[in-house]
């Protein structure tokens, strides 16, 4: 197993099948346009495997698990277990205010964000809430910390569909914006971090070849 200090980037699992890696803020999925943008995570991983593929991709702010697969048939099968939700994915994330569940929330159980993402064509790449254009979106949300002297809150986050930028939208509709968001959060808001506070705690998924449930965890380095 490649360590951490050869390609930048943690390997949490490896098979002949995929690789299950532990991204860095800061860093690109894949090459973006320009000679400057492409450094990035498949890149670095397929000059050790050239067999490697992407089937998902995180932000590039955000850090985390991420699966890659190392073949076509792979790479298939976790395509559509992406496409029809069958990857169970959690997030943590430090946002603006004191988040207080609400009300009818009996043992802070999950609550959900449920308000359609369009691309903003005007701006892009930014999303908004489009109740119009805008394609259905959910969240699940979970307070598991506040901090009364910052005003800022954790969250446990699941998101159910898989849109752009979407857990970012989500809060930042909800007054919640993630700190260290430079696209989405108040300027006084991105800047009380020098990262965007957004991590890729859990990634559960069904192995493509074994159909063993496979889980997998990274604590947030925030």
């Amino acid at each position: 197993m490649l360590t951490t200090d050869q390609i930048g980037i943690s390997l949490v699992y490896e098979d002949d099948t995929l690789l299950v890696l532990d991204k860095p803020s800061g860093l690109l999925s894949v090459p973006g346009r320009g000679q400057d943008k492409q450094d990035c995570l498949s890149s670095r991983v397929q000059r050790h495997y050239p067999d490697a593929s992407i089937v998902h991709r995180l932000d590039m702010g955000t850090s985390g698990l991420m699966v890659m697969a190392r073949s076509a048939t792979a790479q298939r099968m976790l395509n559509d277990a992406f496409a029809h939700r069958m990857v169970r994915k959690r997030y943590e994330a430090v946002v603006e205010g004191v988040v207080v569940p609400p009300v009818s929330a009996i043992d802070n159980l999950w609550q959900e964000i449920n308000l359609p993402i369009a691309l903003d064509w005007p701006n892009r790449p930014l999303r908004v809430i489009d109740s119009l254009l805008g394609k259905p979106s959910q969240t699940r949300w979970q307070v598991m910390s506040v901090n009364l002297t910052s005003g800022t809150s954790r969250l446990k986050l699941e998101p159910l569909t898989g849109r752009s930028h979407q857990l970012r939208v989500h809060l930042m509709a909800i007054h919640h914006p993630i700190l260290g968001d430079h696209l989405y959060a108040p300027a006084n808001v991105a800047a009380k971090s020098d990262r965007l506070l957004l991590h890729a705690t859990t990634l559960e998924l069904t192995h493509p070849i074994s159909q063993q449930c496979m889980r997998f965890t990274s604590a947030a380095p925030f």
